[in-house]
């Protein structure tokens, strides 16, 4: 018999935003996973500053809002300067006020390095932990499970693997999993947290293309820090200086600023615009998430928060598949669910990068849903507002507010100006009477508010509207479907 260095049910292969999402979803699931990331230590850099909305919806749910919140801030008004003086504003995003429904109303911005600071720290809180230094070399499948070779530390041994493992993802290359797509812009850009002195941080600094140099240069306060996060467009074919001394030299080059003004460089890199889409996010036991799956343009602010919701889809259905709550076909819907959603979100992003489309609606990804999954059902003769496949709206309902009853890992029952008793749902989707997390569906029954109409929902453990119908007798074959992944009907 083999011996293996570490045997687990799950294996999430780095710790990123969404490796870490995904092992906390599954710690707060009372899943035994392993989560290991080749480098030394957490990504150092502010590189995606900007949380959506429907990211700190999922944030709320997993417990680290308030953590976030205190970090962060909302974006400054964009300050346009020409020949060393101000000439006026750019505001970055269409203004939108809270409203019951979506309490979480703008992009939020805490550099990367600090959001993963805190969902690191909410891991460790829930008894999950990073080992670092491990990095995954190959991966072998047979019936059973998965066996990860790593290039130190020894072998590990699970049931699922999972590639959290970036743009370069190794997992995907030892799978021969291709990504296709296209270069969105050819001209090089650097990233790199700076402190800059001779600036206020009041406003996000614009420097538009002018002289010799002719590249554009921006410097946005990053919240919650003493830092700049610098971006600076280069001309296509150009050698990117990431040294400290060439940081400082294009700075003075652009701005009005000199170069002794840049008094620290804490973090540089540079890349090439590109959106890509990985051919499969499945192969037999391992999956991809975050950025193994798609690669944007930073435009928008949009690859983090689909990472993050990557996770957020997957985690569930694994603890579900894991507890014996759900067939392993059910992990088919991560796939069908998550790949369209991402081509959708890798062409707006390229859009916004192209100047063809604004920071708004459509990016505080609020929209996104499983209409045409085939975990959607609606049922109801005249469908109001919310449907089966949409996100779960915010609200009160009988003096309970519904993101508070949707937090946890379960399942809720939304019963809205509706008659009939709650149906007795077996052990299906849990009912209390297991002794696990999330061994229970939630009910909450009372006047529907008006952006949901009137019916029954059953809201999954990731808020979103899996059935809904005018009766309650209608609900025990959608649970059968769920659970046993048999016909629909």
């Amino acid at each position: 018999m083999t011996a293996y260095a570490h045997e687990t049910d799950v294996l999430v292969v780095g710790a990123g935003p969404s490796g870490l999402a995904l092992g906390i979803e599954l710690a707060r699931r009372g899943v035994d996973a392993v989560l290991v990331e080749r480098a030394d230590g957490l990504f150092p850099g502010s590189r995606g500053k900007g949380l959506q909305p429907r990211t700190m919806e999922v944030f709320d749910d997993l417990g680290v809002l308030g953590a976030i919140r205190a970090a962060g801030g909302s974006y400054p008004v964009g300050m346009i300067w020409q020949d060393g003086r101000r000439a006026g504003e750019h505001h970055m995003f269409d203004p939108v006020e809270p409203t019951e429904d979506s309490p979480y109303d703008e992009s939020w911005m805490v550099p990367q390095w600090r959001t993963q600071e805190i969902l690191r720290a909410r891991l460790e809180e829930l008894g999950g932990k990073v080992a670092f230094g491990r990095e995954v070399t190959g991966i072998a499948q047979d019936a059973t499970g998965v066996t990860a070779h790593c290039a130190s530390g020894g072998d590990v041994r699970a049931r699922y693997v999972v590639a959290a493992d970036g743009g370069r993802s190794a997992v995907r290359r030892a799978l021969g999993i291709g990504m296709t797509g296209e270069t969105v812009d050819p001209s090089p850009t650097l990233v790199a947290d700076v402190r800059v002195a001779g600036l206020d941080r009041d406003n996000w600094h614009i420097f538009p293309p002018s002289g010799e140099d002719g590249g554009f240069l921006a410097l946005c306060p990053l919240a919650g820090t003493d830092d700049f996060q610098l971006v600076a467009r280069f001309a296509e074919g150009t050698s990117v200086d990431l040294s400290a001394d060439g940081i400082r030299a294009v700075v003075a080059a652009r701005t009005h600023l000199a170069p002794q003004d840049v008094t620290e460089v804490r973090w540089a890199s540079d890349f090439r615009p590109r959106a890509a889409l990985a051919d499969r996010f499945r192969d037999g036991r391992v999956f991809l998430v975050g950025d193994a799956a798609h690669v944007h343009s930073p435009a928008g602010g949009q690859g983090l928060n689909t990472s993050v919701q990557d996770a957020y889809n997957l985690g569930w259905k694994l603890a579900a598949v894991l507890r014996g709550q759900a067939p392993a076909a059910l992990l088919d819907t991560y796939e069908e669910e998550r790949r369209p959603i991402a081509a959708d979100v890798l062409g707006l992003s390229t859009s916004v990068h192209r100047g063809e489309t604004r920071r708004g609606e459509a990016t505080r990804q609020l929209g996104l849903g499983y209409r045409e999954s085939s975990l959607s059902r609606e049922t109801r003769a005249t469908p109001g507002p919310v449907r089966a496949g949409d996100r779960a709206p915010d609200g009160r309902v009988g003096g309970v507010r519904l993101f508070d009853a949707f937090r946890g890992p379960h399942w809720t029952l939304l019963a809205l100006d509706t008659a009939g008793e709650v149906p007795d749902l077996g052990d299906g989707l849990g009912d209390g009477l297991g002794d696990g997390p999330g061994d229970e569906v939630r009910v909450v029954r009372g006047a529907a508010p008006e952006w949901y109409g009137a019916g029954w929902f059953l809201v999954r453990p990731d808020g979103y509207v899996g059935w809904a119908g005018d009766e309650p007798a209608d609900l025990a074959a959608y649970v059968a479907y769920v659970t046993e992944l048999g016909p629909r009907r």
